[in-house]
């Protein structure tokens, strides 16, 4: 034993030795490249003088990289994520200036702008070297990917794998179920190819209506996302707004389903959370959003910044790959100007910013936090990749610049799978996604105006100018005025015509092709009836749209109704997938519309868009032209990839529908790997359905969510 850390010592004082010469020959070459790097006094140096100068520069510097990076970055964590990417470069320009003021007799000297380029080079320099001296040394790369998620293991040597073995749960933001298919099958996907019928087994799973990750992550982490009607809604007891990507709105989701389930989540016990809208009860966490609101020691959300910025090298390459992921965005937006693709919805403004946030710095940094996990020996991870779903909306599910996503995120697949065989225990890996995506035209693309000028006509409201002039815009006028005087049973010349009181204005709220319409001066949800009283040529104007498919409103008489074209109208009870409003909407849609419709903050009117079953066509009623968050397409259509050594989903010829139940399905295999439970005396989960989880055995009581 005592001869293996000298070993080891010896190996790192060599790599040590050899990335200080890398570093000190880089710092020669930059000098004799830029004209403002110079490392000799004014006189001239012997080249004897000049390279103990270089020396003692990168010395300085790399001492100062391990010393005071850490304390930098972790003083830096108040800052948004998106500054202190950019702030890389400036810090470690800082750090370089540093070093070469205190070089003895000052001959180290450089512009504050060369600086910044030095440092980059020498960091992107000195960690290829690093890394390449331990590409064939396992400890030295497991230290590695420590320090990269700020986790060291205690006891150096490896042990032998433990029973029972760790899941990792990777969430694939928006990936559908055949965009998984034909991302495998084309070879944007190798590792997933590779592992589909041979190590693991394919299962689509149908989301519910609301076909968003706010539903779903809240009903697969949380066990419940009951009275989750869409992406954002209005709640007209607090008169707020709620938004599942806020994290007041998020942290508000997350303890309400707490209260319902009596379960701190799936991840209460030796659980991480990366990346996720919600805990799902961990204790680790990195970049989780119900978390983020937080104040003091219980926000441990930010640590994951500050776990895989520690390392400067690290934080250089993620900063270039991010101006780069700019630069790639805006070179492909423009392609496909010039080749008028169709559709398109706007990519400029900070969009190229907030893309490139999402498809490299989220996924680097959640990456490197599953790998620390992994080594670490946890027990359970959950981690969301949203870097596919940012890009789709405005390029398109199915386009060359969503692929191109697709096959980077193969290579972290690869990455985390390929760290799993240096864990100290074994990991079974599944992939999963929360909601697929479908193509189409806007709303607004397609007609000329938006939802919400829509509403307004149909409630006789003004509307702009640019709506009014629209061909879509004056059919608007048109049959709104015609569902008004048939419903005053007024003659088509207006003589003194009457108008109902319109009230408040109604509240329009998108959640892709989903869209919910509330009267605020109401505080309840008013009936069909109602509505019609005070804005008669409302709900024809909307139900005889062409870009909506079917409305939901609740009825006096029956209940709630589903409202079709030509005044189709179908008491929500005697809903059918294959026929009335519902037809082509896909199979489950009668009974997700009936679920929501329990809600206690369904909005007064719940607006689908018309859905093309021979093209999946939607139309979002915000800008995006892959879109989800209602019925309607591939955005319904989520998967399962699980290893062959957990048991099936579901029997065959059964179909896995809903969040909640996929939570059920997780549960069971963390059960089956004797992995993290709620543990306490024979607990039922409660479910929004009525319906009871199966008797977990255990003693004691609930265990709390420990960040609750």
């Amino acid at each position: 034993m005592g001869e293996g850390r000298w070993r080891r010592a010896g190996s790192a004082v060599v790599r040590v030795a050899v990335v200080w010469a890398v570093s000190t020959l880089t710092m020669l070459a930059l000098a004799g490249l830029l004209p403002d790097f110079r490392l000799q006094s004014d006189d001239g140096d012997s080249a004897t003088r000049t390279a103990v100068t270089a020396a003692s520069g990168a010395g300085a510097f790399g001492l100062l990289t391990g010393l005071v990076w850490p304390v930098v970055v972790r003083a830096l964590l108040l800052v948004p994520a998106l500054v202190l990417g950019l702030l890389v470069f400036f810090l470690n320009g800082s750090l370089l200036l540093i070093a070469l003021w205190i070089v003895p007799d000052g001959r180290g000297t450089a512009n504050p702008e060369t600086a910044v380029v030095v440092a980059a080079v020498m960091s992107a320099v000195a960690s290829a070297t690093s890394t390449a001296l331990a590409v064939r040394d396992d400890n030295a790369y497991r230290r590695r990917l420590y320090r990269l998620a700020h986790r060291r293991r205690r006891g150096g040597a490896a042990r032998e794998r433990p029973d029972p073995p760790g899941t990792v749960f990777l969430q694939l933001d928006g990936v559908g179920y055949e965009v998984l298919r034909r991302a495998a099958e084309s070879g944007a996907m190798p590792t997933v190819a590779g592992w589909l019928g041979a190590t693991h087994r394919l299962t689509p799973w149908r989301t519910d209506w609301s076909s968003q990750t706010g539903a779903s992550q809240l009903g697969i982490l949380h066990g419940s996302n009951h009275d989750v009607p869409a992406f954002r809604w209005y709640e007209k007891d607090t008169r707020r707004i709620v938004v599942s990507n806020r994290p007041a709105s998020a942290g508000e989701l997350q303890r309400r389903a707490i209260e319902l389930t009596g379960d701190g989540g799936l991840l209460t016990v030796d659980g991480a959370s990366r990346g996720n809208l919600f805990s799902g009860g961990a204790d680790q966490l990195a970049l989780v959003l119900s978390m983020a609101a937080r104040r003091g020691r219980a926000n441990r959300s930010r640590a994951g910044y500050f776990a895989y910025f520690s390392d400067p090298a690290n934080a250089v390459r993620t900063a270039i790959s991010f101006v780069a992921e700019v630069a790639r965005e805006i070179g492909q937006s423009a392609r496909a100007g010039l080749r008028g693709d169709t559709p398109r919805v706007g990519r400029g403004g900070l969009y190229p910013f907030i893309r490139a946030f999402a498809t490299v710095v989220e996924r680097d940094v959640v990456v490197a936090a599953v790998m620390g996990d992994m080594l670490a020996g946890r027990r359970a991870v959950y981690a969301d990749l949203v870097a596919y779903d940012e890009v789709a909306h405005h390029s398109g599910p199915h386009s060359r610049d969503a692929f191109a996503v697709l096959e980077r995120l193969d290579r972290s697949i690869a990455l985390i799978a390929k760290v799993a065989e240096h864990a100290p225990r074994a990991y079974r890996i599944v992939l999963l996604s929360d909601h697929g995506q479908s193509p189409g035209e806007t709303f607004e693309g397609a007609y000329g105006l938006t939802l919400k000028d829509l509403v307004r006509a149909g409630c006789g409201l003004p509307v702009p100018r640019r709506a009014e002039r629209s061909r879509s815009g004056a059919e608007a006028r048109d049959a709104a005025r015609d569902a008004l005087r048939t419903a005053l049973h007024r003659q088509p010349a207006g003589d003194g015509e009457e108008r109902p009181a319109t009230g408040s204005d109604p509240i329009v709220l998108a959640s892709g092709n989903l869209a919910l319409i509330s009267f605020p001066d109401v505080p309840y949800r008013m009936s069909q009836e109602e509505i019609r009283r005070r804005h008669p040529a409302l709900l024809p104007t909307l139900a005889g749209h062409p870009g909506i498919g079917f409305l939901l409103v609740r009825s006096e008489a029956y209940g709630s109704v589903v409202l079709g074209a030509d005044g189709t109208e179908v008491p929500v009870d005697a809903l059918k997938d294959d026929d009335g409003p519902l037809a082509g909407f896909g199979p489950g849609a009668a009974d997700a519309v009936r679920r929501t419709d329990s809600f206690p903050h369904v909005a007064d009117i719940m607006v689908n868009s018309m859905h093309d079953p021979s093209t999946g066509v939607v139309h979002a009623f915000e800008e995006q032209i892959g879109s989800h968050g209602g019925l309607g397409g591939e955005q319904s259509q989520a998967f399962l990839l699980s290893p062959f050594e957990l048991s099936p989903p579901v029997p065959p010829g059964v179909e896995l529908t809903g969040a909640e139940q996929v939570h059920r399905v997780l549960r069971r295999w963390l059960r089956e790997g004797e992995g993290p439970q709620i543990p306490v005396g024979p607990v039922q989960v409660s479910r929004s359905d009525g319906e009871t989880e199966e008797e977990i055995p255990v003693d004691g009581g609930v265990v709390p969510d420990k960040n609750g």
